[in-house]
């Protein structure tokens, strides 16, 4: 199965709404229609996100939403598949939330919206850990709530594109009636018997048939597991949910024996109180100065008490990559190519990554007099 990257730097175009689609009382699924001259620069890979940006009383509101499509492919590699022509995305309401109150209330078919180009590397390495030879593999998931969004698009490519691919889906939602996708993932179960086992949790909710209702803890997950599956034989595992379930479910996997390199996470509504503690952070130098490559270009500007290394660069490049600005994304990853930095957090980069000198821009703040990041790299 042949991926095709998209470019690494993202750009914001104006998408006609196709579809507003009710999925549960909180959640709507959004359709894009994309041009054929965009296709190119919409395609995606499984487990992709995109931003939407809109203006409110002239301050911008950036939102990121998880492709749930399959990808498409371009398997004999001449680019004659020229990309989707629509893009789909779920959005669940949230308390307050400047975009999701806007989706659910007042979005309608024939409206447009900016919307950013996909990033974000969520499964990125579990592509190359299965053999093209075979054509198959075992994966499995873990996901809460809304974490289904990029699961469905990764499942739904993987059993489609993999003849004899295998895959296991353990999802915790509060309740039948508030589980997204619910139909999709029904259809998945249809359309492969064999190769797609389904195994649906309810919190505050219980079952005619199936497992008992409560939290899809850490607990909950060492006993669940090993009963499912061959969990040393799983090639890749990809956990998307709340902070917590992730956090269980990979301490989970790690307490299995699992290699770190087969797990794959991406967290959704992070607490503050998961940042790093701020008295074990050490100062930021008066006076630094960031050094930034960003699409062939360069430049150093000084920083400014307290900024992150993307504030810095977005004072003087208006169009350095972001999304969330919560070090979730990941859209603003860069490599560190000398200097020191503080990382507050990071619930995006897989510790690969981190060994390998990148960063999160939006979460970085200079300890030494001069940082020098690459977001070309």
């Amino acid at each position: 199965m042949a991926m095709t990257a998209t470019a690494r730097h993202s750009a914001f175009h104006a998408l006609r709404v196709a579809e507003v689609d009710r999925l549960t009382d909180d959640a709507v699924a959004l359709t894009f229609e994309v041009p054929s001259a965009l296709r190119e620069a919409y395609r995606f890979t499984p487990g992709q996100h995109i931003a939407v940006r809109r203006f409110v009383d002239g301050a911008e509101v950036r939102r990121t939403y998880s492709v749930c499509d399959p990808a498409v492919i371009d398997d004999a590699g001449d680019g004659a598949d020229a990309g989707p022509a629509r893009l789909r995305v779920g959005v669940r309401l949230v308390e307050g939330g400047a975009f999701s109150t806007y989706a659910l209330k007042e979005l309608r078919a024939g409206d447009e919206l900016e919307v950013m180009t996909p990033a974000g590397r969520f499964g990125a390495g579990a592509w190359a850990a299965v053999p093209e030879t075979g054509r198959g593999g075992h994966f499995a998931a873990v996901v809460g709530g809304s974490g289904i969004t990029p699961v469905l698009s990764i499942m739904t490519t993987l059993l489609a594109r993999r003849p004899e691919a295998r895959f296991c889906l353990i999802r915790s939602d509060r309740t039948a009636a508030s589980t997204m996708f619910l139909e999709e993932v029904a259809d998945l179960k249809d359309r492969y018997p064999g190769r797609f086992q389904l195994v649906h949790v309810l919190s505050r909710e219980e079952q005619q048939a199936g497992l008992p209702s409560g939290r899809l803890d850490g607990e909950r997950l060492g006993r669940l597991l090993p009963a499912l599956l061959p969990v040393d034989a799983v090639d890749a595992w990809f956990l998307c949910g709340p902070h917590g379930l992730v956090e269980d479910a990979e301490r989970t996997l790690r307490g299995l024996g699992v290699p770190a390199d087969r797990v794959h996470q991406e967290v959704f509504h992070v607490d503050t109180g998961a940042a790093a503690d701020a008295t074990a952070r050490p100062a930021v130098p008066v006076g630094a100065t960031v050094h930034a490559t960003l699409d062939g270009r360069s430049g150093d500007w000084p920083s400014r008490g307290g900024e992150s290394v993307l504030e810095t660069v977005l004072r003087n490049r208006a169009d350095a990559p972001y999304a969330c600005k919560g070090g979730v994304c990941g859209t603003c990853r860069a490599k560190l190519v000398s200097g020191e930095v503080r990382m507050d957090r990071n619930f995006a980069l897989e510790p690969s990554e981190v060994d390998a000198g990148y960063v999160l821009a939006c979460q970085s703040h200079p300890v030494t007099e001069k940082v020098e990041v690459d977001f070309d790299a």
